[in-house]
């Protein structure tokens, strides 16, 4: 008997070891259980298998079939489907693979893009990991979070000096236990879209926080521009030269680490960083987490980015538009893209000079701003009442990308007119009315030829505002929360929408 046994033993080995070992069927990082696909466009879902093996996606009573390429990849495109809250299973089989891949609980809806820094990134609830988080009233908003069609894929952080083909993430359906480290923005946004669109909607979160914008753009388009290209030399220059640091180094940095964090203090830096990990090179953070999922289909994009600017500052606007159009680019149509405006903060980097180049972006097609001057705070980078920032995105997308009817802007300076001493303005996006909130107007400026501003009263005049101070008897120009941080700036309209910071000489 044990002699047959080691006869059989050795014929299945035999067996085995003339039988090619197989890779099997993978699919792209965005796509787990629990997905979101956008309804209304086609969807491509891509993955890797062995070389020449043809590969089949089911779903939603499709069936399409393609063949993966000499390198292993393959791509399917499924027609546009409908909107869906039944969970469903999308299937890939493969013709060398013992095993097919299912994703169960698949949703069909609405799907966004959040992006940029910390402020993007900040979690509903305060966690190990987001030590800075938690939004206002966090236990109701937790408590309150049981939305089975509002979904999110949160990436793990993930910086590259070459493009990643994965991003590591699950989906993760909203409810008190999972929220908790969902992107306070996106939640909002999501939560407040779905309840407007009666549709799932699902979030791809790809943060980082103190990222630079120039670091979530690829280097093609950062190569194509004279104007931008000597700052990937520069990046290239600093990967040449780099020097890991050594054991002793590295031994001796964690001890002072350690000591640090007893004492509850600020931990030094890493002793000799690698700069392909450093967020605020070009690149690093498209490398790391935007090219794994470069079309996956969505609506738009949300983004929240401008605390972080490295020098020649006054870059930062074609930064910003570089990224648009790029990533526009990359997934083959004007994608909506709406983005936050810095909020009020007692620091230089908040200064009145970003917020205009921020909304610069304006420029570009489909692209809208949150104003958030409102609801910052004097001390906190971080300020936790992210809310009425999700709300107004969600007002934006409802308004541009779903053509609701309704006000998604506060008032936007339009003209001026001198008369006798005093300057009257003209607002666009007043709906019924502006208003002032609690209490008069406050952080208007005005100046004369001289371009000296002195505080000036402002008073609603119809849907105008009359601006005036004695101390100015012939203006010329006015300015409103033209500060980093405005303290008790009020002027919005009936819809309570903020009026974003203006100066009317545009300097």
């Amino acid at each position: 008997m044990t002699r047959s046994l080691s006869f059989a033993s050795l014929a299945v080995a035999l067996l085995l070891s003339s039988c090619p070992l197989r890779a099997e069927i993978r699919l792209a990082s965005p796509f787990t259980d629990h997905l979101v696909l956008q309804r209304e466009l086609p969807v491509p879902v891509w993955g890797t298998a062995e070389t020449g093996e043809k590969v089949t996606v089911e779903f939603a009573g499709q069936k399409k079939t393609t063949e993966a390429g000499a390198d292993g990849k393959w791509r399917i495109e499924l027609d546009a489907l409908n909107a869906s809250a039944e969970g469903r299973t999308l299937s890939v089989t493969g013709t060398r693979t013992m095993q097919p891949l299912r994703l169960d609980d698949v949703l069909v809806g609405e799907v966004w893009l959040c992006s940029g820094q910390s402020n993007m990134d900040f979690t509903v609830a305060k966690t190990e990991k987001y030590y800075f988080a938690g939004v206002m009233n966090e236990a109701e908003e937790v408590a309150a979070a049981n939305h089975p069609t509002v979904r999110m894929f949160t990436g793990e952080w993930a910086r590259s000096y070459e493009p990643k083909a994965e991003v590591t993430g699950v989906w993760k359906i909203s409810n008190p236990e999972n929220v908790r480290e969902f992107s306070a923005i996106g939640y909002f946004f999501a939560r407040d879209l779905q309840q407007e669109l009666n549709v799932p909607v699902g979030i791809v979160t790809l943060t980082y926080g103190a990222s630079c914008v120039q670091a979530w753009i690829r280097r093609d388009a950062i190569a194509a521009d004279t104007r931008l290209n000597p700052a990937l030399d520069e990046f290239d220059a600093k990967v040449k030269a780099y020097v890991p640091p050594t054991g002793a180094e590295l031994k001796e940095w964690q001890a002072a680490t350690d000591q640090a964090k007893a004492a509850g203090k600020r931990p030094p830096r890493r002793p000799k960083p690698d700069p392909a990990q450093d967020q605020h090179n070009p690149t690093v953070m498209f490398n790391g987490m935007i090219a794994p999922v470069v079309g996956f289909a969505i609506r738009g994009i949300l983004w929240y980015q401008g605390e972080s600017i490295t020098a020649p500052r006054e870059l930062f606007p074609l930064w910003n538009e570089t990224l648009i159009t790029d990533w526009r680019k990359l997934w083959g149509r004007q994608l909506p893209f709406y983005f936050c405006q810095l909020a009020a903060h007692d620091k230089d980097t908040h200064s009145p000079e970003v917020r205009a180049w921020q909304a610069e972006a304006l420029k570009l097609p489909a692209t809208g701003m949150a104003v958030t001057i409102d609801v910052g705070d004097a001390k906190n980078v971080h300020p936790k009442n992210k809310a009425p920032v999700g709300n107004r995105l969600a007002r934006i997308a409802l308004a541009q990308a779903y053509d609701r009817a309704r006000e998604f802007s506060g008032p936007r300076y339009e003209s001026m007119m001198i008369e006798a001493g005093t300057i009257r303005l003209k607002f666009s996006h007043i709906g019924t009315g502006l208003i002032a909130k609690d209490g008069p107007l406050k952080t208007f400026e005005i100046a004369g030829a001289d371009r000296q501003f002195s505080p000036a009263e402002a008073v609603i005049a119809g849907n105008t505002l009359m601006v005036r101070s004695k101390n100015v008897p012939s203006p010329v120009a006015v300015r409103y929360a033209w500060s980093s941080y405005p303290a008790g700036c009020n002027l919005a309209n009936s819809d309570d929408l903020p009026a974003a910071p203006f100066q009317t000489d545009g300097h």
